[in-house]
Order: structure tokens, then sequence, then C-alpha cells
């Protein structure tokens, strides 16, 4: 495989999305989205294939006893996941692409031991944890998101907790400071691990 695999992790509602929107936007020629997979129902303005493949429960676990995944988890009565496909599916492009992942930190760790074991991936993964600011902030920001109830929010903050508790797992933790702050540092690191 040409370049990179940049995996960017952290708690919901800690801005991964929007990072990820901004390396994609100022790096279209060199950086390819991976599109995971999700039994979850789409968000509005979420398109097939383009945010996620949208699986139904029964497509996505036959697709895990085929073995079409490197890594999956299930997260808040979901299912979640990386097709190998969808990651080797640049392999033997004419040009060089970094690909750019968003997962979950279960599913970052099962991608970097993948990793580890396949020829075309040793040593070209590089995490990163989006740390936020404080459990407080980050209630804040999903309460503001609007897209959870009160019920959903407290179960994604106990998830952050146990989440932020393995962030030394990851080769570089960003503590979040702010939009363009968080930005400046992430690209950064990209550049860094892309040289």
């Amino acid at each position: 495989m040409e370049g990179i695999v940049f995996v960017i992790s952290g708690p919901a509602g800690v801005g991964k999305t929007t990072l990820c929107d901004r390396l994609l936007s100022e790096f279209p020629n060199n950086l390819k989205r991976v599109v995971t997979a999700t039994t979850r129902k789409p968000r509005e303005g979420e398109s097939d294939g383009v945010d996620y493949h949208f699986l139904t429960r029964d497509n996505f676990l036959k697709q895990v006893n085929d073995g079409a995944f490197i890594e999956y988890e299930q997260v808040h009565q979901n299912l979640y996941g990386t097709q190998k496909n969808a990651l080797l599916a640049f392999h033997g492009d004419d040009c060089r692409h970094d690909l750019l992942l968003n997962i979950d930190v279960n599913g970052a760790s099962s991608l970097k031991t993948f990793a580890q074991s396949n020829n075309l991936l040793r040593g070209l993964v590089f995490s990163v944890f989006v740390l936020p600011p404080s459990i407080q902030e980050l209630r804040e920001r999903l309460v503001l998101r609007g897209s959870d109830n009160q019920q959903e929010i407290e179960i994604r903050l106990k998830t952050a907790e146990a989440e932020i508790e393995r962030k030394d797992q990851f080769d570089y933790v960003l503590s979040s400071k702010g939009k363009e702050d968080d930005y400046q540092r992430l690209r950064d690191y990209y550049l860094d691990c892309s040289q």
C-alpha cells in the first residue's frame, strides 16, 4: 500500500467529524476517507456510501461471519465496523493516497493489531485520540449537537469516561483547546506522519 492510514478516535461529541472534514477539504488529492459500516439509521443529511455503509443488522452479521471486517464493535445498540475491502480498495492505485478513518477506541485498537500482522499495513497506521477538555464540556457539546436525548447523552458520557482511560494506547493525544487550535495541531501531526 502506498501512503499511511490516519485514524482519528475519541468520545462522541468531541469534534472528530469536523476535524476529519477539514483534513479532507484541505488535502483532497492526498487524503481519502475510508467509509465504514454501521447498523444505525442515517442521521439527517447522511448518505449511504458517503457517510457510512448503512447495513441491516442481519447483513452486517453475515459479513462478520464471512470474515469481511477488520474490526467491528457494538456501540450504543448499533454495530460499527471497518470492512477489509473498504480499507484495501486503494491498494494498487496509480497514485499515492493516505487513508483517513474516524472510528471508536475499540476499533482503533483492533485496526492497530490487524495492521501489525498485515504486510500492506504494518508500520503505516497512525492513531490520534481527541481528548475533551472536561466531561462537563463534552456534555455541553452533546446537548448542543441535539441528536441525542438526555438518557443517550448519559450513556455516551459513561462510555467517554472509559474511552479516556485508554487514551495512552494512541500514538498521539490531541488535548482539545478549541476548533482552530485543535485543527492546526492535528494537521501538523498528519503532515509529520505522511512524509
